[in-house]
């Protein structure tokens, strides 16, 4: 009944199905279940008394300002002030900010005229804006960012202490409708679940500067971005693959400490955002790069073999039973991250994207490839 090939070439592929289906059975168990939804919740936990400096930088945000930031500025965190850095904005955004200051004494700005003997980046504003903050524990976002609640700031700074420097935290995308806007949001769940369950597991190696936060210290005793400062990107992902560890990182997984972002609005846009954030990962650690390509790889080589051993193959019930094994296991975890993530309406989408996600993102790494010599925009 539970046959196997009866020829070498069968019994090879067969052999690395099965190779496919442990490490894909590995990775959904061992590093992405652990982003479930956190027993402690969003209870009001003991208060932080440091002092937080939240830091964005904006280019051209005056629409996203006036929109976002009185969500930052309206925190309900006993001491904290929010640093947002005008990088050579040309639009309305200098005159919205001077409305913000007059309104909220906690919020300061730093700005960068237009200097062609500068390299404008983001990195550049966020040093700016790192050097002009005056408490330790700083909190990233972007000007297209809203946090979920009033709890973001407290939620984030708690995780902090003696041996926590760095703070993960989850930045989605605004609900829209569209394929295009469940891709969006699958991709960005999958690499939370990539990122949050690795550095549960003791593997930090990115974070997203839409809801990151470090101390100030790490930055300025580690040279600030160091060897990767002429990047146009890699402010968030590159410094915490450099500096993160199992025993300085945490996770703040509660929903209240969320952020959401205005998602790409094209195919086009999204390969440009894409691509600019690929253009990082040569400059990952080895043992990063390792884990990070053989998930995507297995799952490649897991959906193939298993076509070629249902079509080629007599011996077509084990691989058959393996498939559901896999298949029910990633719905089981797809749906724990989901409600986690608090990311409705994606499961059945999941399971689909799950299949091409692996093909997007090669087209994705080759496009990156191709205008490697490229100088993206920061925004």
């Amino acid at each position: 009944m539970f046959e196997l090939p009866d020829n070498i070439t069968g019994l090879i592929l067969f052999s690395i199905f099965v190779l496919s289906v442990l490490i894909q059975l590995i990775y959904y168990l061992f590093f992405y279940s652990r982003v479930r939804t956190n027993k402690n919740g969003d209870k009001k936990s003991k208060r932080v008394k440091q002092g937080v400096s939240v830091i964005i930088c904006a280019k051209n945000e005056a629409e996203n300002l006036k929109t976002f930031l009185p969500a930052v500025l309206e925190q309900d965190y006993p001491e904290f002030e929010v640093i947002v850095v005008n990088d050579c904005s040309d639009d309305d955004t200098e005159d919205i900010l001077k409305i913000f200051e007059q309104q909220y004494a906690h919020l300061r700005v730093t700005t960068i005229h237009k200097d062609a003997s500068l390299a404008h980046s983001k990195k550049m504003a966020l040093f700016l804006g790192i050097k002009a903050a005056k408490y330790e524990y700083l909190l990233m976002t972007d000007a297209d960012c809203q946090p979920v609640s009033q709890d973001w700031i407290r939620l984030m700074a708690r995780n902090f202490s003696k041996e926590k420097g760095f703070v993960l935290g989850y930045g989605g995308y605004l609900r829209e409708k569209g394929i295009l806007n469940k891709y969006i949001r699958f991709d960005t769940m999958r690499t939370a679940m990539q990122y949050m369950g690795m550095a549960l597991a003791g593997i930090p190696y990115m974070g997203v500067g839409r809801n990151l936060a470090y101390k100030k210290s790490i930055f300025f005793e580690n040279k600030g971005f160091g060897p990767y400062i002429n990047l146009q990107s890699g402010d968030d992902d590159l410094f915490i693959n450099k500096l993160a560890t199992g025993s300085n990182c945490s996770v703040e997984k509660s929903l209240n400490s969320f952020t959401r972002s205005i998602p790409a609005n094209s195919f086009a846009a999204l390969t440009k955002q894409k691509a600019r954030h690929l253009s990082t990962t040569p400059h990952y650690t080895a043992s990063s790069k390792a884990l990070l390509i053989t998930e995507p790889l297995s799952r490649i080589v897991f959906f193939v073999l298993f076509i070629i051993l249902m079509i080629s193959s007599s011996a077509w019930l084990i691989p058959l039973i393996l498939f559901g094994t896999v298949l029910i296991t990633k719905t089981i975890v797809f749906r724990i991250v989901q409600k986690a993530l608090n990311e409705k309406d994606l499961l059945l989408f999941s399971l689909l994207f799950d299949i091409f996600s692996p093909f997007i993102n090669c087209y994705f790494l080759a496009i990156t490839r191709r205008n490697r010599n490229r100088s993206y925009e920061w925004k």
